[in-house]
């Protein structure tokens, strides 16, 4: 489950900064944040 998790985080990380190049800065920052709250999760989770 942790790494789903860390893999599901990073993809959303990559997402964010490729909506930031397109210009679409609230996606960007939105998937970005929820990224970086759902990779480091795996460590609170056990």
């Amino acid at each position: 489950m942790g790494i789903i998790m860390l893999i599901l985080g990073i993809v959303l990380i990559v997402a964010g900064v490729f909506a930031l190049v397109r210009r679409q800065m609230l996606w960007g920052i939105v998937l970005i944040v929820v990224g970086l709250i759902v990779a480091p999760g795996i460590s609170y989770l056990g």
